[in-house]
């Protein structure tokens, strides 16, 4: 019998994709100003950030558009965006540059990871999961983020009070996303009517969620908050 560690399944399949020469130059030039080393060690984020201030981490930021315009629209505010895709990172770096973004902080390594062993527990005021992975094969389910040891483990980051945002253009995982919402008893939904909140002022549209609607996909977006 081999004593070899279990490997966890992962959510993702790191694809090297097609990296410009700016973002190349940004991987190099950019990420000691806004990159984030993987450790298994708890962060300092009022150390990182130089301040004390409250904090959002966007989990899988694709090409960091989003997560950059709430920067910009939101200097108040801190933003931590975590992403395997070296592409989306170099991107999002370029982005930080030519904003100027001060409140900005990125880290190329699993999400699960990265909550398990560098962020505390009650230090973030604000979880964004927008547009994961569906695998929408039934035989690829097991690889959906969206499983109840790591809401658990999401809503044990947030402070009482804070939010996890989600949202899904896949109707199956839309429903299995919120029977995993619903079973974390540290949780409360905050929609008011029905099952689903309104994406409102929360977010921009991604280029995923517009190629989605495109195809003629609906979109379910969810805000569940950490009970006190």
């Amino acid at each position: 019998m081999s004593d070899a560690p279990h490997r966890p399944i992962r959510s993702f399949v790191v694809r090297a994709g097609r990296m410009t020469a700016g973002q190349s130059r940004a991987l190099e030039e950019l990420w000691p100003r806004y990159g984030v080393e993987y450790s298994p060690a708890r962060l300092d984020l009022d150390a990182l950030f130089g301040r004390a201030a409250p904090r959002t981490l966007e989990i899988g930021f694709g090409n960091g558009e989003h997560l950059a315009a709430l920067a910009a629209a939101h200097p108040e505010r801190d933003y931590f965006g975590v992403e395997v895709h070296r592409p989306g990172v170099g991107r999002l770096l370029l982005a930080a540059d030519a904003g100027s973004l001060t409140n900005l902080k990125i880290i190329c390594h699993d999400a699960v990871e990265v909550l398990a062993e560098q962020l505390a527990t009650q230090s973030l005021d604000e979880i964004l999961i927008l547009f994961p992975d569906p695998w929408p094969k039934k035989r690829h389910h097991k690889r959906r983020l969206i499983q109840a040891p790591f809401v658990d483990l999401a809503a044990s980051r947030l402070k009482p009070g804070g939010i996890l945002r989600l949202a899904t253009d896949w109707e199956h995982y839309a429903q299995q996303m919120l029977e995993v919402l619903r079973g974390c008893m540290a949780l409360e939904n905050l929609a008011t009517e029905g099952a689903y909140v309104e994406p409102g002022a929360t977010r921009i549209s991604t280029r995923f969620e517009k190629r989605g609607q495109h195809l003629g996909h609906g979109v379910w977006d969810f805000a569940f908050r950490r009970r006190g």
